[in-house]
């Protein structure tokens, strides 16, 4: 690392204490009280540099991206060329969304510390998110060739490997972070998350050895416990990988904060809102390069995000967040919360809204005009989207509703995700988004399409030829061989999936048996329609 040396002010007896003592509480971990002896630190000598980095770097451990952008923003000048510093910039930004600053300064962190393999495994991850995949390939294997045991990235290049479609390579990636460390719970998960890896008996006396070590953390129990569970299913007790599903959700539920009272109220203030016309559109044509697919997870989304992205006009972007984050800023700009200010705004605010979503996105239209925006939360904002860009389209994917709650139940997914940890709270998501994506149907039934994925699977080229109708593209072949085309797909359990023909035998719940009873009730009792 080259640092250009900052000449600050020399502290006072009593600064210079607090400063000694913030040091060695961060060096034993203490990280709060480091936190509390800077703040104090910073009130006798204000714009200290060395206790603003600390304390971005404190902020960056609690994910709280915008104070530790702000920090490390404010000393860069006092250290331009030091990696470290441009290093946990890049990550922030990355998080908060800045994506092009960001990959600026996790460039330049490489470019200031060739030799360090955490820079170069750093920029591939985020190349990888950003479906730079051939590229973040060559730039994680740069960061294993400086650091051989970097476990972070191996598992790293094994993802990225399985989302462009180099299944075999993955599998050798994350049996080889098994060999290195055999209880590697996220080595363990990455294998069952390709969703193609038939587990033996041999796997599952290891997960189970895995799992019964002392000192695992709870997110490393869960990830260990659904594969013991997939590893189950592979030998057919799905008695027994059910009590293990439950054990690992109720584990997660612990952790994850989910409200399934409030995401009620959610749903019915955004039918309320959105009841009332929204002001005629100033430009009718604004958003026409936007096709959002709105899906639950597991429910076929990747699927046709594939389909589209086969299509010479199209890119696929996989779950981008510019339209909440577009939306999160306006309401902070409003101090009133979403849905709660969209009856104020005016046509011109609305596409100026339209107008920075297609800003942030622009990178995804380099190579082709369009581009699909398949955002797991887009369901909530369908009327704000189509007030944003009255010519987009939007597609929503639905299937089976016990087969996508067993799936999302069957799957680790990340904290976002909390309502899939229970059965209960899953049926009730369930039910909100198929009342939702209802009235979106009503409302806009010339720019929303309903595209059921067993009518996809069962009739595959009349439901792909009214789907390119419908986004207005005209027929290509390419989108009935859509497994074929070479793309990054960045949801890892649909990775391997998307590369195979359409395959009809993908429901689960019969196996189950009894186990789905109580959640096929409830979806009942809701009026939803259940086999």
């Amino acid at each position: 690392m080259t640092q250009q040396t900052a000449q600050p002010t020399p502290l006072s007896p009593t600064a210079a204490r607090l400063w000694a003592k913030a040091r060695g509480e961060w060096r034993q971990r203490q990280f709060d009280a480091a936190e509390r002896s800077l703040i104090q630190l910073l009130a006798l000598a204000p714009g200290n540099a060395d206790a603003i980095r600390m304390l971005g770097m404190a902020a960056q451990r609690r994910s709280e991206h915008v104070q530790a952008i702000r920090c490390f923003r404010e000393v860069l000048p006092n250290w331009p060329e030091d990696s470290d510093l441009r290093l946990g910039l890049g990550i922030a930004l990355y998080e908060q969304g800045e994506i092009d600053e960001a990959m600026m300064h996790l460039r330049r962190a490489c470019e200031l510390a060739p030799r360090s393999g955490a820079a170069w495994f750093n920029l591939g991850e985020a190349l990888w998110r950003q479906a730079q995949t051939e590229e973040a390939i060559a730039v994680l294997q740069k960061a294993l060739e400086l650091a051989p045991s970097h476990v972070l990235a191996k598992l790293s290049l094994a993802k990225a490997q399985a989302s462009l479609g180099q299944i075999d390579a993955a599998i050798a990636g994350f049996r080889d972070v098994l060999r290195l460390d055999p209880g590697n719970a996220e080595g363990w998960f990455g294998l069952s998350n390709l969703n193609t890896v038939r587990f033996d008996v041999a796997d599952r006396t290891q997960l189970q050895s895995a799992l019964a070590r002392d000192g695992l953390s709870p997110r490393h129990c869960e990830l260990l416990g659904f594969t013991l569970a997939k590893a189950m299913e592979d030998q057919g007790d799905y008695v027994q990988a059910f009590d293990v599903f439950a054990l690992a959700n109720a584990s997660r539920r612990k952790r994850v904060k989910w409200d399934a009272v409030g995401e009620r109220r959610r749903v019915d203030a955004i039918l309320r809102m959105f009841e009332q016309d929204m002001p005629a559109p100033l430009d009718p044509t604004l958003g026409q390069e936007t096709i959002f697919i709105v899906s639950i997870p597991r429910s076929g989304s990747s699927l046709v995000e594939q389909i589209l992205a086969s299509h010479p006009q199209v890119e696929g972007a996989n779950e981008i967040k510019d339209m909440s984050l577009v939306i999160d800023a306006e309401t902070h700009r409003r101090r009133s919360a979403f849905p709660l200010w969209a009856p104020d705004a005016s046509a011109g605010e609305w596409q100026r809204l339209g107008q920075e979503y297609l800003a942030r996105t622009a990178h995804w239209r380099r190579r082709k005009p369009r581009f699909t925006d398949k955002s797991l939360v887009t369901w909530y904002l369908v009327g704000a989207a189509l007030a944003m860009l009255p010519a987009a389209r939007v597609v929503i994917v639905r299937r089976d509703p016990v087969e996508t709650c067993l799936a999302c139940y069957r799957q680790c997914f990340t904290e976002q995700a909390g309502f899939t940890c229970d059965l209960d709270e899953m049926a009730d998501y369930c039910i909100d988004f198929l009342r939702l994506t209802r009235f979106w149907l009503d409302k806009y039934p010339d720019r929303v399409l309903d595209l059921p994925y067993e009518t996809l699977v069962a009739e595959p080229e009349p439901s792909i030829r009214r789907l390119l109708d419908f986004c207005e593209l005209p027929f290509d072949p390419a989108c009935l061989t859509f497994h074929q085309t070479s793309r990054t797909v960045l949801s890892t359990p649909s990775a391997a999936q998307v590369r195979q023909p359409i395959r009809q035998d993908t429901a689960r719940s019969l196996r189950y048996g009894d186990k789905l009873d109580r959640l096929r009730q409830r979806l009942r009792d809701a009026g939803v329609a259940v086999d």
